[in-house]
C-alpha cells in the first residue's frame, strides 16, 4: 500500500468554503439580540444558547485560522516550517449535553455539524504532524550513510 497523499490544495479550498458557510450559519443561529423565548425556562435557554454560542463561535473561528494558516502555505505567504509551527489546531472543547437538551434540534444540529468539522480537521492536522515527525531527521539519515559507508549497518 502506497503512502497517503497530503493534504492538498483542493481539500483546503472545500474546507474553507465550507467553514465560511457554517461561520455565518452560527452567527445566524446565536444572535441573541432578540428574546426567543419567554416562558419559564427563557433564562435557561438564554444561558444555554450564551454558552453554546462561545463554544460554537470559537470552533469555527480555529478551524477557519487553520484552514487560512494552510491556504497562506499553498499561496506561498508561509513556509512549512512556519505552518508546522504555527498553525496546529487547538483541541475543541465539546458541547455540554445539559445545554444540547433544552435548545432547538436546528441548533443542536448546527453544534454537532460545527463538531464534526472540527474533528474533520483535527485528524488532518494529527495525519499531517505525524507523517512530518515520521520522516527521519537529517542526523539521522547522515549516521545511516555514514554507517553504511564504514560498513557499519
Amino acid at each position: 500500500m502506497g503512502k497517503p497523499a497530503s493534504i492538498s490544495e483542493p481539500i483546503i479550498e472545500a474546507l474553507y468554503c465550507q467553514a465560511l458557510v457554517l461561520a455565518d450559519d452560527v452567527r445566524a443561529a446565536f444572535d441573541l439580540a432578540p428574546a426567543r423565548n419567554c416562558g419559564e425556562d427563557a433564562d435557561l435557554v438564554q444561558l444555554a444558547l450564551s454558552c453554546e454560542g462561545l463554544r460554537t463561535t470559537t470552533r469555527v473561528m480555529h478551524v477557519l485560522a487553520w484552514l487560512l494558516n494552510h491556504r497562506a502555505y499553498f499561496a506561498g505567504d508561509l513556509s512549512e516550517f512556519q505552518l508546522r509551527r504555527h498553525g496546529k489546531l487547538p483541541p475543541d472543547r465539546p458541547s455540554d449535553p445539559k445545554n444540547l437538551a433544552i435548545l432547538e434540534p436546528p441548533t443542536c444540529e448546527l453544534i454537532i455539524e460545527t463538531e464534526e468539522l472540527h474533528g474533520r480537521i483535527a485528524r488532518l492536522d494529527r495525519a499531517w504532524r505525524d507523517d512530518f515527525a515520521m520522516e527521519p531527521s537529517a542526523v539521522h539519515r547522515l549516521r545511516e550513510r555514514l554507517g553504511r559507508a564504514m560498513g557499519m549497518s
